[in-house]
């Protein structure tokens, strides 16, 4: 048996299918002629872009067009100066092949992503590789479709698959896949869990472990992988597999029903998003709303900050989406591990417990303020909520409301409209907001905790680092009294507290939040029925 990541959930049986990708050598030879390699360069994105756009068809037809939306990112990238411009300056400079030049400035852009603490980001290196390898490809004159499964109830095995493989995969075929690396939040990933197919990543050598035409088992669940089992075996997760069926046929009777604990609480369950089109998944799983909108993704993937008009036109898409459900908004957490290309930040020793999100807003006051007039002018379109991140004390609350009120005055004397009706609240992620949430809570309107970098920041352990990651712990004691203190210290005041983190959608933690008083989880959209299923249940 072979261990790894539940990326996807289900059971699956059937044949492995190695998928094996032809190796592309790349040499350091220089070239005589520039514009010439310019020139294949540029034919190479063109066939590029003509591929991508076909993949984005078929994923449309069968993923929906808010999971196809990558491959828009991806036409997007081919056409970014800050990647494909450079390899064209590097051919240019240094007279170098144009594989090398897509190499070159490849690496360059994923080891920036993959070195974020961030596990979303992280994930986004993928996107670049996957653009990459498909330019290089196309260079070698080996571009095209992906590789074909024949034969029903396949397994297909892979060091790792790309959105662009995954997209393409034959659903009357293909029945789960499996890859020696990856984590739950890559595109890949995703993409399984939209096709409703059983996934494990991250197996290490499943590739090398398994041969063609072995007979697999997949375990979603656990994350387990049995190669060649015996019929008893076999028997045994057929069972497991039409229990499972079942399960999820129940749970998607929860799609209407309002979360009530068996005290009669009621919670709420919402969804986490990055881009606007991701209400569209928080609506479908029947979230009651959306309980973090990570504004920072509006501002990547581009040469400049969104200007107030594209930022009210993403926030007004989901209020009005809404219709009438909470929709949290987190204004912009940049710094730390998200960086952008136009707003250079100083080096500093320890960029985590330095120059970002609040602080960095309100020492920018002037981008601040157009996100803050966007926000104030669609919330006219919904019920919005707006939670600075980042905070540690009351001075900091108040600055960002004094510049709150500014804008308001701005829109006035404008006779532009927004709503009186807004909450304004905060992020607990530092503890010293969690030991102080009994004083904060007499000031804003509503507390979300953010556990990622709470739990991060309490035990001193970088989750990213595999030398203490052991100690990122989300039921550490410490850990929790921290979040029992934030519930307290809101309802002492008559104030209610949601959580955005992780721990949010973790089976093991809900229990244990729910009985604290813990008002709203807020997760990824797929995992909000079964939260649901969990939270009624206590």
């Amino acid at each position: 048996m072979k261990k790894g990541i539940a990326a996807s959930k289900g059971y699956a049986i059937g044949k492995a299918f190695i998928q094996e990708h032809e190796e592309i050598v790349i040499t350091d030879q220089k070239v005589n002629d520039i514009v010439e390699e310019k020139q294949k360069l540029h034919n190479a994105l063109d066939a590029s872009r003509e591929q991508l756009k076909k993949i984005k068809e078929k994923a449309v037809k069968e993923m929906g067009a808010e999971k196809a939306e990558v491959f828009e990112a991806h036409i997007t990238l081919l056409d970014d100066p800050e990647f494909t411009g450079q390899m064209e300056m590097e051919i240019e400079n240094t007279k170098i092949n144009a594989m090398k030049a897509v190499e070159g400035v490849t690496n360059t852009f994923v080891m920036i992503f993959e070195s974020m603490d961030d596990e979303y980001m992280r994930e986004r290196a993928a996107d670049i590789k996957d653009v990459s390898k498909r330019i290089i490809l196309n260079l070698a004159g080996k571009g095209g479709d992906a590789f074909s499964i024949t034969e029903e109830n396949t397994i297909v095995i892979a060091h790792d698959l790309t959105p662009s493989d995954t997209a393409q995969l034959d659903r009357s075929k293909v029945i789960a896949f499996l890859t020696n690396i990856g984590g739950r939040t890559s595109h890949s990933a995703i993409m399984a869990r939209t096709l409703e197919i059983p996934a494990v990543v991250g197996l290490g050598d499943i590739t090398a472990t398994v041969q063609n035409g072995d007979f697999v088992i997949v375990d979603g669940i656990k994350g387990e992988v049995i190669i060649n089992p015996s019929e008893e075996v076999v028997n045994e997760y057929k069972a497991k597999r039409e229990s499972f069926i079942k399960e999820q046929e129940e749970l998607k009777k929860l799609i209407d029903v309002k979360t009530v604990t068996k005290d009669g609480k009621r919670v709420e369950v919402c969804g986490n998003i990055g881009k606007p089109e991701d209400v569209n998944q928080v609506l479908a799983n029947g979230g009651d709303g959306v309980g973090l909108f990570r504004t920072e993704f509006l501002y990547m993937d581009r040469d400049s900050a969104p200007t107030e008009d594209e930022q009210y036109d993403s926030y007004r898409y989901v209020l009005q989406k809404m219709e009438g459900k909470q929709v949290v908004i987190r204004t912009l957490d940049i710094g730390g591990d998200k960086t952008l290309p136009y707003l250079p930040l100083p080096q500093e020793m320890n960029p985590f417990l330095g120059y970002r999100a609040i602080r960095l807003c309100l020492d920018r006051k002037e981008l601040f303020k157009v996100q803050l007039r966007a926000l104030l002018r669609a919330s006219i379109h919904g019920k919005l909520a707006v939670m600075f991140p980042m905070i540690s004390g009351l001075e900091e609350f108040n600055q960002a409301k004094e510049v709150v009120e500014e804008c308001k005055a701005e829109l006035r004397a404008e006779g532009k409209e927004y709503s009186e009706e807004i909450q304004w609240g905060i992020m607990v992620e530092i503890p010293a907001a969690a030991v102080y949430a009994d004083e904060l809570a007499k000031h804003v309107d509503f507390f979300s905790i953010g556990t990622n970098d709470l739990i991060q920041y309490t035990l001193a352990a970088d989750r990213m680092s595999e030398k203490v990651s052991y100690l990122y712990n989300p039921m550490h004691p410490a850990v929790l009294r921290l979040i029992k203190m934030t519930i307290d210290g809101a309802h002492k005041h008559g104030k209610w507290v949601g959580m955005c983190g992780e721990m949010a959608g973790d089976e093991t933690a809900i229990p244990t939040l729910v009985e604290y008083g813990l008002d709203e989880f807020s997760m990824s959209a797929s995992s909000i029925l079964n939260a649901k299923k969990i939270i009624m249940e206590q």
